[in-house]
């Protein structure tokens, strides 16, 4: 059974809906196929033309410098008790494409899951800034990926950039205006960090229409049949 992600490495939702669904799918008995899609939450916004994050969010969303750190904090809390790591205070916010286009890369050398979780742990948790070039690079090594090869890929405005925009142009037509989007088998669509249990109740939804369990119909005793030990008469 198939599910496509999509995310954004600056989402704080994507990192935590991706534990979230991850113990999900840990606690699910049946086969998953995971595909990680992209999503840019501030299109068109070079990789180092970053801001503050709690400035940013201030003045994008109309609140208060205050109110954007106590929005910080409780995120903090969530992330928290899914066992991850979030610096509430001092990170940057910058252009997600570079990763992006790296991150396809990555799907291509079989380390999507690698390289995503890499990335949301040094955006998220780590203090170094992850909007530059240098430090996208350092981290997609640490994940697994050929340093030539990532090198490559930021050296080419266009490695992959049809790739990404062909994941945001799916994005449109499925109608998913924000990240993180599950679309579990080509069936249901799930929008947000849903809470794990949510997660897996649509997973076992989905696994169950694709591989119904057998209903065996019958009165109220068993007919007479064959088996190992013979035939009843």
């Amino acid at each position: 059974m198939r599910i496509d992600i999509w995310s954004d490495i600056s989402c704080p939702w994507c990192y935590v809906g991706k534990a979230r669904f991850g113990k999900a799918v840990e606690a699910f008995d049946g086969e998953v196929e995971v595909r990680h899609r992209s999503f840019e939450l501030d299109p068109g916004r070079a990789t180092e033309d970053t801001e503050q994050v709690v400035a940013m969010l201030a003045g994008k969303y109309g609140m208060s410098e205050q109110q954007a750190r106590e929005g910080e904090r409780r995120l903090e809390e969530l992330a928290a008790a899914e066992g991850l790591e979030y610096r509430a205070e001092g990170r940057d916010h910058g252009g997600s494409f570079d990763m992006h286009r790296v991150l396809h890369l990555a799907a291509e050398r079989g380390l999507a899951e690698e390289a995503w979780q890499a990335f949301y742990v040094a955006n998220f948790a780590e203090e170094a800034s992850l909007f530059n070039r240098d430090r996208i690079a350092e981290v997609a090594v640490e994940a697994g990926l050929d340093a030539v090869e990532v090198e490559a890929v930021l050296d080419d405005p266009a490695a992959y950039r049809d790739a990404v925009r062909a994941d945001e142009a799916e994005a449109a037509r499925l109608g998913a205006t924000g990240v993180p989007f599950f679309v579990i088998d080509g069936k249901y669509g799930v929008s947000g960090a849903q809470p794990t249990e949510v997660f897996a109740q649509i997973l076992e939804k989905a696994w169950a229409e694709r591989e119904p369990k057998l209903v065996t119909l019958g009165g109220a005793a068993e007919g007479e049949a064959c088996g190992p030990d013979g035939c009843a008469v």
